[in-house]
Parts: structure tokens; sequence; C-alpha cells
């Protein structure tokens, strides 16, 4: 037999099997003798994937962020373009975060469910409630640790805290951490790689989590997981068609129509590659070409928009933690939803553009709040619907950011 060779392909088969098996050992019949065993088998395939993630997820984290706050320095004589496009990226991902959380307050997808395979992790979460005025100094005490103990007791908080505060150290000392900034670029480069394989074992693991979902739940399910699709594409295209065209006209005078024509190549693309950086030559010449955003504007913010700019992506890591929460019979207060909107965004930004990585950010969203991360076995097999939307908003994030700066920076505006 031949397998297939594409990874989003064999997630798929991986995934029809775990649902097919969980149907079979659900409805019984003269399977049900083999129900126990194979529940155990995929419980501890399912639980040895997740720890896989885990086990990388923070090294790959702090890498990068420290290796995305360094680059800055390349950029030191482009003060006022770099301001300005990160001013408007943190901005267009935090509205893109505020409708990801309107809509799945909203529409409510996953209401009334409480899957019994979340129950462990329900239980935690009540555990750890506490008064908000306790939970906020908590909070704030948890961000300052030690390196290394954020690190050993995986404090996710903690980690991107220090993160950043070591990349805006090695952009501040310049040349003289290069080095250091070298070995995380390598550290970031190895924990890629290592990602990558395990990216092989996905297929099994999401298989088996799918097949522990599938056996023990009902069919309601698949009612909320349509739900929660589409209140995704809904909000996704909300941001990209209102929001968007919306701020730049605001800031351009650019008609949305003259836009979208001159951008057309690059999210028809972006639509059907699924992936920012692969979109990246036909982005850059829709900016340049068809968009006239001068030459040195575009090769600075439509590269780093590919890489930190993920609008799409941060809207749905934003609904997904409300559904996961609502899953697992759990109801945000709004403390959790503040760490869920600034671990969204900087999930988004630290996002390695390597096929169905997502994930990783998604387990970091999860485990910020203390959300079950069996969740990603419902959230996976959906990414690749999901994705082809929130793509071509990242990627109309880019081009309508470049036109903004090129605005803010010219002649009028900087003599204003």
């Amino acid at each position: 037999m031949i397998f297939p060779r594409s990874l989003n392909a064999r997630i798929l088969i991986g995934a029809a099997v775990g649902i097919a098996i969980g149907l079979v050992v659900l409805y019984g019949g003269p399977a049900a003798s083999f129900s126990a065993p194979v529940l155990y088998g995929a419980k501890i395939v399912g639980t040895v994937f997740l720890d896989l993630l885990r086990m990388v997820l923070l090294p790959l984290v702090f890498s990068s962020i420290v290796v995305g706050v360094a680059n800055l320095q390349a950029h030191h004589q482009m003060h006022r373009v770099w301001k300005l496009t990160l001013g408007f990226f943190v901005l267009s991902m935090a509205i893109a975060i505020i409708i990801g959380f309107g809509a799945a307050h909203l529409f409510r997808p996953g209401d009334g469910m409480q899957l019994s395979m979340f129950a462990e992790a329900t239980a935690s979460f009540q555990a750890r409630q506490m008064p908000l005025p306790d939970y906020l100094a908590q909070f704030a005490h948890g961000l300052f640790q030690n390196p290394f103990k954020a690190l050993a007791q995986g404090d996710i908080l903690a980690v991107v805290i220090v993160a950043l505060f070591l990349g805006v150290a090695l952009v501040v000392g310049g040349e003289r951490y290069r080095n250091i900034r070298a070995v995380m670029q390598e550290l970031h480069e190895l924990c890629l790689m290592v990602v990558g394989w395990i990216m092989h074992l996905s297929p099994f693991g999401i298989g088996a989590l799918l097949l522990q979902l599938v056996a023990t739940q009902d069919g309601r399910l698949l009612e909320s997981l349509a739900q929660f699709i589409a209140v995704v594409i809904g909000s996704t295209l909300f941001h990209g068609i209102v929001v968007l065209p919306l701020i730049l006209w605001l800031v351009t005078r650019m008609s949305p129509l003259r836009f979208w024509r001159g951008a057309r190549d690059a999210l028809i693309t972006a639509f059907a590659t699924s992936s920012s950086a692969a979109t990246l030559p036909v982005t850059l010449r829709c900016t340049e070409q068809h968009l006239h955003v001068k030459k040195d504007i575009a090769n600075f913010v439509v590269p780093l928009g590919a890489t930190v700019n993920m609008d799409g992506t941060a809207l749905y890591e934003a609904a997904a933690a409300l559904f996961v929460a609502r899953l697992a019979g759990i109801e945000l207060d709004l403390v959790h939803q503040i760490v869920i909107f600034f671990v969204a965004m900087l999930g988004a930004i630290g996002a390695p553009g390597i096929p169905s990585v997502g994930m990783l950010s998604m387990v970091l969203v999860l485990e910020s709040v203390g959300l079950p991360t069996a969740a990603i076995a419902i959230l996976l097999p959906i990414d690749r619907i999901l994705d082809t939307v929130r793509t071509a908003v990242n990627v109309e994030g880019d081009m309508v950011g470049s036109l903004i700066v090129q605005e803010l920076t010219s002649e009028r505006h900087r003599d204003s």
C-alpha cells in the first residue's frame, strides 16, 4: 500500500481510522470484547503523543520569541517603519482576538456539552479557582521567575516573559551578543527539526485521541463542532471583509474594491496553499506592482508579517479556547480570558511555518489557563478547513499593513 506523502492527508486518514474504530467500539457487536484493550492502547498512544508535544513546546516557544524580537536589530535603521509595523500588527491581532471572543460568546458553540474525557482536567481547573484579588496577585507573582525553574516546571507565561526580556536585551546589546543570538537561532532550528519528527507521529496520535473521543461520547459533539466551524469562518471573514478594509480606508482612503483587485492573486494563493510563507513571493509582487507600495517598505513589512502577523490564527485560537472550555464544562472568567488574549497573540506570533504545527500554539493557549490539551484531537481534523480562510486573512493583513505603513511614513505625515 502506498501512503500519501502529504502530512495533512495522512492526518485525515489517521483521523478517519480512529473515528471508524471508535464507532465500532461504541456500538459493540462482535468486537465488543475488544473494547477495553483497544481503549487502553489508544489512551497510551494519545498520551505519549501529547507528552511529546509538551516536551518540545517550551524550548520552541522560548527560542521563537527570543529570535523574533532579536531579529529587529537587523532593521534598527528603520525605527519609524518597524515601530509603525509592529504597532499595526499588534492592533489588528488584538481586534481579531476580540472578534473571536465576541463570536464565541454570542453564538456559544459547545454550550451544554460536558465531555467525560475531560473530567480530570475539569476537576483540576475547579480546584485551582480562587477569589479575583488572590488570583491576580498569584498571576503577577508567577510572571517573573527563575528561568530555569520556569522551564523545569513548564510555567508557560513565565517562560514567555523571560524570552521577551532576553530578546529585548539582545536588541539593545547589538553586535556584542551576536554569538548568543546565533545560538538562539540554532536552538530554534533544532526545535523545528524535533517538531518535524513528532509531526510524523501525529496521524497515530490524533487517530488514538479521536478513537477515545468517539467511543465515549454522543453524536451531539458533531453538531457543536459544525457550529464552531461556522462561527470561526464567519468571524474570520468579518475581520477580513469588514474590519481590515475599514482600517485601510480610514488611514489611506483606498477603497476595498481597489485593494481586493490588487491583492486578488495573493489572497487566492494563500487560500489554496494555507501557507503565508509559500505565498510570500506572490504577496510581494501584488504589494509592489499592483498596490504600488515602495520596495523598501514592502520588503520589510510583508516578510515580517508572514512571520508574526497572524490575525486569523489569533482569532481562531481565542474562539477555540472558549469552545474547549465549554466542552469541558468550564466557564472562563475575565482574568482567564485576558490571559488567553495575550497568549493567543504570542502563540500566533511564535507559530513556526511548517505544516499542521498550529496544534503547538493551540496547546500553548490551552495550557496557559489549565484547559485539557487532549482537545486538539477535536480541533486538528477540522484545522485544514479553517486554515484556508485564516491564511488568506493573515496575508491580507500583511498587505494592508504595508499600505498603512507607507501612508504614515509619507512626507505629509512626517511634516504634520
